[in-house]
């Protein structure tokens, strides 16, 4: 714990403040003067400390994933799909049109289905096959360009599908792909797109890779942003979700200011689009940035802000089932932050109304879940079984 602490640049103080325990306590827990703390207290550290895998922070050799969920029953399909070495070029490639209108669906029913992964996972091994022989067969420069393009954004829509699943590597593969692919596309939006992604790819890393996160989303936004006075509303809006990005980071890092400002700067791009836009892989839009001030405050352990955020934004307004979803956890996370476990598990369980299956491999639902299995008080510790249990936490 002293050496993650320390490479994070945190005082016992400051990290004591965060997970609600004295400078002592850590003094006295990082010296061996105090046996392990509770399964509840070292998740709690290893959420704050951004531990990705257990074994760092508690010694053990044993693989412990602490933000993967379990591995879906479509993601074999999906990555034998990735892995397949792409020689045959055998049969008729689908035209950059076929492609658009699939893709176009795809996004559509990751956001309006309750199980999402499942649908996408159905519709990504097809997707991939079919776009890769269609950068193969193509003929000249722009439809080469247009076919790389295509292919990039189902490299993104495999990121979604992938995400907070057992398997990193491939998680990996796809980013670099997706990068690659829309290189070569030349596209700004397909650019913008693929960085977004990669930069929380390595956000989601850890620590050590927020330097990373930081280099690929400004070196996109200072490619975008010449282009910015002409360009069509997907384009601005991609913009406007890596301004956002950035001070994602800036939260993470626990650089209020720094967050606040790109928080800001995201806002005003959001509020040069239409009333009613919503882009369709980030959710950017100007009803998401209630959204983002939640994340923000969360990410900077601030309770009582997080949860004035909250009240401010209306999760109804987002139209993203996932997306909606994903942001009652981060309501959640900032209620249990401010003390009100009840809130915070009833909020879990609008979350699970909207899509079942992004609480199921959130990391910090299933944290505040599991620790609200052992709560004192018999109601909630009813409720979060009941839920658990839905989740695949507990058995039936």
């Amino acid at each position: 714990m002293q050496i993650l602490r320390q490479r994070r640049g945190m005082s016992r103080a400051v990290l004591g403040g965060l997970i609600g325990m004295s400078p002592s306590w850590v003094k006295r827990v990082e010296n061996g003067q105090l046996h392990t703390p509770s399964l509840e207290m070292i998740l709690r550290v290893a959420e704050t400390l951004r531990v990705q895998n257990l074994a760092e922070l508690t010694g053990h050799t044993m693989r412990v994933d602490l933000f993967a969920g379990p591995g879906h029953p479509r993601l074999p399909a999906v990555a034998d799909a990735v892995n397949r070495f792409p020689i045959d070029s055998s049969g008729q490639a689908p035209s950059a049109a076929h492609l658009r209108a699939r893709l176009s669906r795809a996004w559509a029913a990751r956001h309006s289905a309750p199980n999402h992964r499942d649908v996408i996972g159905a519709l990504l091994p097809g997707l991939i096959q079919d776009s890769q022989l269609a950068v193969r067969q193509a003929d000249s420069g722009a439809e080469r360009r247009a076919a790389q393009a295509a292919l990039s954004e189902v490299y993104s829509l495999s990121q979604f599908f992938i995400a907070y699943q057992p398997d990193a590597a491939l998680l990996w593969r796809v980013a670099e792909r997706g990068i690659v692919a829309a290189q070569e596309s030349e596209d700004p939006h397909t650019i913008g797109v693929a960085a977004w992604l990669t930069g929380q790819a390595h956000r989601d890393a850890g620590p050590h890779h927020y330097d990373a996160a930081d280099d690929v989303i400004l070196a996109a936004l200072r490619h975008l942003e010449p282009l910015l006075h002409d360009v069509d509303d997907d384009v601005r809006a991609i913009a406007g979700a890596l301004q956002f990005e950035v001070g994602y980071t800036a939260a993470r890092r626990g650089n209020s200011g720094t967050a606040w400002r790109h928080w800001d700067a995201a806002r005003e791009i959001a509020r040069s689009l239409p009333e009613g836009y919503y882009h369709p892989v980030t959710s950017f839009s100007r009803a998401i940035m209630g959204a983002h001030a939640v994340t923000i405050a969360v990410e900077l352990h601030s309770g009582t802000e997080s949860v004035r955020q909250a009240a401010r934004a209306e999760a109804t307004a987002i139209p993203s089932r996932p997306r909606r979803a994903r942001h009652r956890i981060e309501q959640a996370r900032g209620y249990q932050l401010d003390g009100q476990p009840d809130v915070a598990l009833a909020t879990l369980a609008q979350a699970y109304e909207a899509a079942p299956e992004t609480i199921r491999y959130n990391g910090y639902a299933r944290r505040i879940v599991l620790e609200e299995t052992e709560a004192k008080a018999p109601d909630r510790r009813r409720r979060a079984a009941e839920l658990a249990t839905k989740i695949g936490l507990l058995a039936a």
